[in-house]
């Protein structure tokens, strides 16, 4: 079923699945059902002078066949029209009745669908939430954030534990296609994002395509989630303050990004390459962030085997390696390194464009 909302009702989870639109399976089982109703149409059209109008007795014509078919798949059986010649009970017995118990089969089983699949959705929905915690809720299912969602599970997030909010139906049948489960709606609304169960949410990457949705998201956000780590991405630098006031932890600026970038390509193409390289995950070089190893404790950076450290992080601040306190690596630092792309996944996608 779509998970198109409609006036005040409950925005509900769509989990990642094999699933068909509401019209597209009503159509499908609508050309069953006319498919059934032709097939015993064709039956007793042909075999006609097996059967009697037992009404105006001038035959049997295709309007007369359909007819018959109709009150007979449907159960109705007026007994106006009947099958006399006993070939013609026997096809009845053994053809017509078949698909009579098919065509209803069909009929009844639409309908306790309809009636069940809001409450199965509900439940399946209810549980969702129920094992959401620590999870990590992307705002925003364009290039940005399909990007960060691949990079996330690059970098060994379970698809299980992202959640994507997004107002356009593509972008949540995107996200289920993915493996990630979605819900569809303005994430500036407070009950939808209490839905994504972003209280319990450990991060929350906010990218949306303009810059003032992106801070009155985050203003919600902080309100529901004082703690979470917020990143969000802005167009224009002079929002950067902005979207700080507003509680993000971080704000990255495309438009600025994708001009630095273009300036150092300019100046170097292969110092632009690098440092794309550096932002691709799958191969070549990729940025990472991870515990400290005990086997690391009391070694300078330089010592790490297999990575550069290009930062620690030791009491919530960033230190840069040429940073004199951090000459020695202690317990419970986080390191910043360079190191060699792990094989990508297949089953995370490539970045799309818009």
């Amino acid at each position: 079923m779509s998970p198109r909302l409609r006036g005040n009702a409950t925005a509900l989870v769509s989990l990642p699945r094999l699933r068909r639109t509401p019209v597209r399976e009503l159509a499908r089982r609508g050309m069953i059902a006319a498919g059934l109703l032709l097939a015993s149409t064709l039956i007793v059209y042909l075999d006609g002078d097996a059967y009697v109008d037992n009404v105006a007795g001038d035959g049997i014509s295709f309007i007369d066949a359909l007819y018959y078919s109709t009150v007979t798949i449907t159960t109705t059986g007026y007994g106006d029209i009947t099958p006399v010649a006993p070939h013609a009970r026997l096809l009845n017995a053994i053809l017509i009745t078949p698909l009579r118990v098919a065509f209803l089969v069909l009929l009844v089983g639409t309908t306790i669908e309809v009636l069940t699949k809001e409450g199965s959705r509900a439940i399946r929905d209810s549980r969702w939430r129920k094992k959401m915690r620590n999870h990590i809720v992307v705002i925003g299912y364009g290039t940005k954030g399909r990007s960060a969602v691949n990079t996330l599970r690059r970098q060994g997030e379970p698809a299980g534990g992202i959640v994507v909010i997004d107002s356009k139906e593509a972008a949540i049948a995107d996200a289920n296609a993915d493996g990630v489960a979605a819900i569809l709606g303005d994430a500036t609304r407070r009950d939808l994002l209490q839905r994504a169960e972003v209280a319990k949410a450990k991060e929350i990457v906010v990218s949306l395509d303009r810059d003032d949705a992106a801070i009155l998201a985050t203003l919600t956000i902080r309100q529901i989630n004082p703690t979470a780590n917020v990143v969000v991405s802005v167009r224009e630098h002079q929002n950067v303050p902005l979207v700080r006031q507003s509680g993000a932890t971080s704000v990255v600026t495309s438009s600025e990004t994708v001009g630095r970038l273009l300036g150092l390509s300019a100046i170097g193409p292969d110092l632009g390459a690098t440092i794309q390289d550096l932002l691709t995950g799958g191969e070549g070089l990729e940025v990472h962030q991870r515990q400290a190893e005990p086997s690391e404790v009391g070694q300078p950076p330089s010592a790490v085997v297999g990575e550069r450290v290009i930062g620690v992080v030791r009491g919530g601040t960033l230190r840069r390696f040429y940073d004199s306190t951090v000459a020695r690596i202690e317990t419970g630092d986080q390191l910043i390194v360079v190191r060699r792309a792990a094989p990508a996944d297949p089953e995370v996608t490539a970045p799309r464009e818009d």
